[in-house]
């Protein structure tokens, strides 16, 4: 067997040549791990895979996906797992750089440093013939030996980001950080993961719920690191943590027009009707409140902010896909020339309204004199009549890139 220890330049695949444990017959289950640097555990955690897939009652292999500069790599082939050698260039990207390669329909993924028990896969499997798409691992749901995971994590970072998380998709959780899990490869194509660092992982939990995918938790153990190895986030620093915290609600936010843009947006645009309409009565008071001028300014402004908010939201649910059906639907109905006919009514409108507001400035010398509501709505006429001129072009060059 040739040494490939050092950093790889390229992606290539080794395939263990004297290893009863492989064979060319397709495997049900794919075990697909990262790994750098991680001499001290990866024989006995390959040793740990073949324990499980034997345990499970599957035919399966073990894809280590690795940019190691030490005897990692020969280590693993001597275990007869197969080793993917990828340029270090992130988490996410290591799996993404495994799919083309992958062979088995289920995929179970995880962590090389024996912090999770990969002998004990029989439930991810048993849940995927279960008809399970995503099956992700819960360690609070099983167990954590002490000093595995630091308090800060353990009772606040990993359950506030997993609530967030739950509030926002409609999911029910319980650990949403766990680095076992495994999903079938339809389920990974269908994720279509985009994110190159580890937060890809919150990136593959959103997504799986957004999609629709049917969703178990089986229960995990945790360990703390062999003596002799610090976890990633140890030798990244202290600050690495929060930084995962940070990537993470990015991720969540990205993905969630719904929850933060398109629900605000429709409870705008009803709230600055609503104040608009009041507000054109004369002497109406709501709870003490009194409607004038100043009022309808301000409801439609609140009006046209909710508009510029469902705009936005529509917008990137056509880019993210992961909501198919009533706004995609509606997306579709709006094509260039109907965008374009609602354009031309809002800004007609908009100059019909402040024509005479217009004129009588010329007249009068380019003095404003006092200005009406059907002036001012002509003025947010044509503030929505041309943001519906942006909303369609964004539109078109979303469609010509065939995103929509």
């Amino acid at each position: 067997m040739s040494n490939i220890v050092g950093e790889p330049l390229n992606t290539e695949l080794f395939i263990p040549q004297n290893s009863t444990k492989y064979d060319h017959e397709l495997p049900e289950v794919s075990i697909v791990i990262p790994a750098l640097n991680e001499k001290i555990t990866i024989g006995e955690f390959v040793d740990w895979c073949w324990q499980g897939l034997s345990d499970a009652g599957v035919k399966g292999e073990i894809i280590i996906v690795d940019s190691s500069s030490d005897e990692t790599p020969n280590i693993a082939l001597s275990k007869g797992a197969r080793v993917l050698r990828t340029p270090k260039r992130g988490l996410g990207q290591a799996y993404l750089d495994a799919i083309p390669y992958i062979r088995g329909e289920f995929i179970i993924m995880g962590d090389c440093d024996l912090t999770y028990d990969f002998r004990e896969i029989k439930a991810f499997v048993d849940k995927y013939h279960e008809g399970s798409e995503f099956v992700m691992g819960s360690r609070f749901k099983g167990s954590i030996e002490d000093g595995a995971m630091p308090a800060l994590h353990r009772y606040f970072g990993t359950p506030i980001t997993t609530w967030i998380l739950n509030t926002i998709y409609g999911s029910n959780y319980s650990d949403i950080h766990c680095g076992m899990r495994g999903l079938t490869k339809k389920a990974l194509h269908e994720i279509n993961l985009t994110s190159t660092g580890w937060e890809y992982a919150s990136e593959m939990v959103l997504k799986a719920s957004r999609l629709g995918l049917s969703i178990a938790e089986v229960p995990v153990k945790f360990y703390k690191d062999r003596d002799g190895r610090l976890s990633h986030h140890r030798r990244a620093g202290f600050w690495s943590p929060w930084h995962a915290g940070w990537i993470n609600l990015k991720i969540m936010l990205t993905y969630s027009p719904d929850s933060f843009i398109l629900k605000p947006g429709l409870l705008l645009v009803i709230l600055g009707l609503l104040v608009s309409v009041f507000s054109s009565i004369n002497g109406i008071e709501v709870f003490g409140i009194g409607f004038g001028r100043n009022i309808f300014v301000a409801g439609g402004a609140i009006m046209v902010l909710g508009v510029s908010l469902i705009e936005t939201a529509l917008l990137a649910r056509a880019i993210h896909g992961l909501r198919p059906g009533v706004s995609n639907y509606i997306m579709k109905k709006i094509t260039y020339d109907i965008g374009m006919l609602i354009t031309f009514f809002f800004l007609s409108l908009g100059i019909l309204l402040v024509f005479n507001f217009v004129l009588d400035f010329v007249i009068s010398g380019h003095k404003a004199n006092s200005i009406s509501s059907y002036t001012i709505t002509g003025f947010y006429a044509l503030i929505i009549g041309f943001k519906m001129l942006g909303f369609t072009l964004v539109l078109e060059l979303i469609r010509k890139k065939g995103i929509l």
